[in-house]
């Protein structure tokens, strides 16, 4: 009963441009709708060579515009950048455009370095406890009644369901204390997954938008018809993690080959942390891989991120991960 979807950075690969890579994020879009995954996710990040999802809203647009049934939404919007109302129209409008399919993710990091912060124009000095609060606003902008003065046009009345996004405790709690569903990022930042779904789940509130918890995990696929091969295609994102971690982010590397095996101690380590919630091989390894994790987590839902250098090895790994999902996992009856 475990869905999968899609977690996309539309990622600016070494050679390549951001126009690229708004082709190859809607091209892969297209094949996810054709291939049964359940929702296409885009992420808030800024300053970053590498990723060229910033504009989040304008590129779910985008996406959304190109297919036709698949949900299309953020996974997420970084909230403490924008004010909650300016947020409400975005949604508003999308919602508007495409009635039923838009989802509103919703993270606490600003997705960016401090400077970067700071060129956002956002008030630095604010209350860093306020996302619940910021949370809660937006959500009455939504509302057929909001209780503010101000009315978010479009955006009143409409049905854009909110997700918590994290990967600590915090957004654990958060989600729970007002009933929505929670996505961990566990596909970079593993370490505290467990107990994040377990104080969510134990301390869950129902609310309007949903009765029971609902937990939404991310997970790294790198799938090829050969172990050799998917390898090979890891290694663009291991050399990202890599020189990000050291403060030297970088568009999408090219592959190298046994670029694992020749890295040093440390940066080993590193890989081995962030990159645990991951599979790298043929169909039988990742179907292997992502049976003991649904195990594990008992998980609703799979956002599965593929950051290939190459969009028809791109395609092929996320082909591969919608095989085996389909073969593996009942078709849910119940969705948000």
């Amino acid at each position: 009963m475990t869905l999968h979807s899609v977690l996309d950075l539309s990622p600016i690969v070494q050679g390549g441009s951001a126009a690229q890579s708004f082709g190859d994020s809607l091209d892969l879009a297209r094949h996810a709708e054709a291939w049964g995954f359940h929702r296409f996710w885009l992420a808030e990040h800024h300053g970053m060579p590498g990723v060229a999802s910033a504009a989040t809203a304008v590129l779910i647009g985008h996406v959304a515009g190109g297919t036709s049934t698949i949900r299309v939404g953020a996974g997420g919007i970084m909230l403490p950048n924008h004010s909650p109302l300016v947020i409400a129209e975005q949604f508003g409008t999308l919602e508007s455009l495409y009635p039923g399919r838009i989802d509103l993710g919703l993270g606490r990091a600003p997705g960016s370095d401090p400077l970067t912060a700071r060129a956002l124009r956002r008030n630095l000095e604010s209350d860093p406890d306020g996302f619940p609060q910021d949370v809660l606003e937006l959500a009455d902008y939504f509302s057929p009644t909001p209780r503010q003065p101000v009315r978010a046009v479009p955006g009143t009345g409409l049905n854009v369901p909110l997700y918590i996004l994290g990967s600590s405790l915090y957004g654990a709690q958060v989600a729970a204390a007002l009933g929505l569903p929670y996505a961990f990022a566990s596909h970079f930042a593993p370490a505290q997954m467990m107990d994040a779904i377990a104080m969510y789940r134990a301390q869950f509130r129902p609310s309007k938008q949903l009765a029971r918890p609902y937990v939404l995990l991310g997970f790294n696929v790198f799938a090829a018809d050969t172990q050799a091969e998917a390898v090979f295609r890891a290694s663009s994102m291991q050399q990202a993690f890599i020189n990000l971690r050291s403060g030297r982010p970088t568009p999408l590397p090219l592959p190298v080959e046994g670029f694992a095996e020749r890295a040093g101690p440390q940066e080993k380590a590193l890989l081995d942390q962030v990159l645990s919630c991951s599979a790298i091989g043929t169909p039988d390894v990742v179907d292997a891989a992502l049976q003991r994790f649904i195990e594990r987590t008992a998980a609703d839902e799979l956002l599965l991120t593929s950051a290939i250098h190459d969009q028809a090895a791109r395609l092929r790994s996320y082909r591969i991960a919608a095989d085996v999902m389909t073969t593996t996992t009942a078709t849910a009856t119940t969705t948000v």
